[in-house]
C-alpha cells in the first residue's frame, strides 16, 4: 500500500477567458464611442453593448464593470452626469480635488535669501499711529499694573512662636488624626 502511487491525470485548464477579451476600461470606452449618445449611457446600456459585443465574459461582469467605472470616474476619464457615463468635454476646466486649493506660492527673485532679517517681536503689533500727531507723553514705569500689588501668587507666611497654635487651644494636648470619639453621657447607677 505505502508503496502504490496514485496518478491523477493532470486535469485540462479551461482558457483563460482575460486572454481573448481586451481590458475592462477599453471595452468601456468602447461601448460609449460605440453608443454615441450625447447625454451619456448608464451602465445598463454599456453593459448590455458588452454582453452583445464580447462572449466569454466572467461571472462577476457586472460587479468588474461597476468598479470599472468608478475607478474611470475617479481618475478623470469618464464623468457622470444624471446617472450616465460620458467622456469629459476637453475645452472644459480641470476638475478641482476636494477641500481649500492651495495657496500660489509668490515667486521670490533670484539672489535673495528667504528668511534672513529682524525676527518679528513677541506680542501684538502697536496701533498705526498719525505721523503728524504730537508724540505722547512718556509714562512712569510702574512695577505695579495699577492695582497696588505685586503680580503672582503672594508668598507663604513663616510660622512666628507668637501665633497661638491650634493644638495649644485645644487644651493643651495635640490632637490626634481623625475623627475624635464621641462623648458619652456619664450614667448614674440605678437603684441606690
Amino acid at each position: 500500500m505505502a508503496t502504490e502511487e496514485i496518478h491523477n491525470p493532470p486535469l485540462a485548464q479551461p482558457p483563460t477567458p482575460a486572454a481573448s477579451l481586451p481590458q475592462y476600461p477599453e471595452m468601456i470606452m468602447a461601448a460609449i464611442e460605440a453608443l454615441n449618445d450625447k447625454n451619456g449611457s448608464d451602465k445598463s446600456a454599456i453593459s448590455s453593448y458588452i454582453e452583445s459585443t464580447y462572449t466569454d465574459l466572467p461571472e462577476a461582469h457586472s460587479t468588474l464593470l461597476s468598479h470599472h467605472l468608478d475607478q474611470l470616474k475617479q481618475s478623470g476619464k469618464l464623468v457622470l452626469v444624471q446617472n450616465n457615463y460620458m467622456k469629459p468635454d476637453p475645452n472644459a476646466p480641470p476638475r478641482r480635488g476636494r477641500g481649500r486649493p492651495p495657496k500660489p506660492k509668490a515667486t521670490v527673485p533670484s539672489g535673495t535669501v528667504v528668511g534672513v532679517g529682524p525676527p518679528r517681536p513677541r506680542g501684538r503689533p502697536p496701533k498705526p499711529r498719525d505721523p503728524f500727531a504730537p508724540p505722547p507723553p512718556p509714562k512712569a514705569k510702574n512695577a505695579s499694573s495699577g492695582s497696588g500689588r505685586p503680580r503672582g501668587r503672594p508668598p507663604k507666611k513663616a510660622k512666628t512662636a507668637s501665633a497661638p497654635a491650634p493644638a495649644s487651644a485645644a487644651g493643651g494636648a495635640p490632637r490626634g488624626r481623625g475623627r475624635p470619639p464621641k462623648v458619652k453621657p456619664a450614667v448614674a447607677p440605678v437603684g441606690c
